[in-house]
């Protein structure tokens, strides 16, 4: 529980319900009911664990904030996320109002604990832990199974690691909604592109035989096509990307736009987690990334 004044209003409660829900206990001295709602208030935030954050402002002490919010009574709480009230109550509730008051908005208990790991996987990545954030991941996916993000990030590490069968089986639970949420479909293709390569005993020669063809024929676009998707496999991405972007600069709906979807699955997969930045600041984008989705538009709209 943080007490707020106009002085760091900003800070605990505007830009912390960017991340976290904030409740607002609007109070007084001496008034009896907060007296009795604010203990109540501080017990169902330990309770919750990080779901929300409280705060309270003295509405005798601050009665600029106190108008800013039109406060008539007290106690008043008013629920923030995202820097904007969604809801509140006025009263001293019991205990159980509260929190069906709380469960409406705030995210599920497996919500905010699976992405919490998936924070702390991304750490130990950056931090050259590679088993440990596997751990995480996998934690952060059983724990919310929902968590589309945790789960790009664990089939996407296991490709890397070239564990392709325990790929397959965190990616199976989401098969089928990968067709509507575009970065496990990205993964769909990674895997794909992987699996057509279960035959071909000589990589380089494989790529040489395709790129004779292409010399012949610069439209031969099931050739370059195959060659892509091998250099795909084999985590050569740029020169996947470049083949790509040779087909489209020839015929951007060539095969259901496969070469478009391709392109923009790989842009997916190579793109690194954005770095942490200060409040307002728009993180870098990758170079490479940002190069390749420059080059994607200009053929596209081209």
């Amino acid at each position: 529980m943080i007490n707020v004044t106009v002085a760091n209003f900003e800070t605990e409660v505007i830009e912390a319900s960017m991340q976290t829900p904030v409740l607002v206990d609007f109070w007084a001295p001496w008034c009896g009911p907060c007296k009795v709602i604010g203990p109540l208030l501080e017990k169902i935030e330990t309770d919750y664990a990080g779901r929300f954050k409280l705060v309270k402002i003295d509405s005798d002490e601050e009665q600029q904030l106190a108008q800013a919010f039109g406060i008539r009574s007290i106690p008043t709480c008013v629920l923030l996320m995202n820097g904007q009230p969604v809801d509140g109550f006025m009263g001293a509730l019991p205990e159980g109002q509260i929190k069906e008051f709380l469960d409406k908005h705030l995210p599920a208990a497996e919500e905010v604990e699976a992405a919490a790991e998936e924070a702390a996987a991304l750490d130990a990545l950056a931090d050259g832990d590679v088993e440990g954030a596997l751990a995480k991941l996998q934690q952060a996916v059983q724990t919310d199974p929902n968590n589309d993000d945790a789960r790009f990030d664990l089939v996407k590490l296991l490709l890397e690691l070239e564990r392709d069968d325990e790929a397959k089986v965190a990616f199976a639970p989401v098969i089928a909604k990968s067709v509507a949420v575009r970065r496990l479909d990205s993964l769909n293709r990674w895997m794909k592109a992987r699996d057509a390569q279960d035959g071909v005993a000589d990589p380089e020669a494989r790529a040489a035989e395709l790129q004779a063809k292409i010399a012949t024929n610069k439209r031969d676009f099931d050739s370059r096509f195959a060659l892509a998707q091998l250099l795909m496999a084999h985590n050569q991405f740029v020169p996947a990307m470049d083949e790509l972007l040779e087909i489209l600069m020839r015929d951007k709906a060539w095969s259901e736009e496969l070469a478009r979807k391709t392109f923009i699955a790989i842009l997916d997969i190579i793109e690194p987690p954005k770095p942490k930045v200060a409040e307002g600041q728009v993180p870098p984008e990758d170079p490479t990334v940002a190069t390749y989705r420059r080059r994607l538009s200009s053929v596209v709209l081209s």
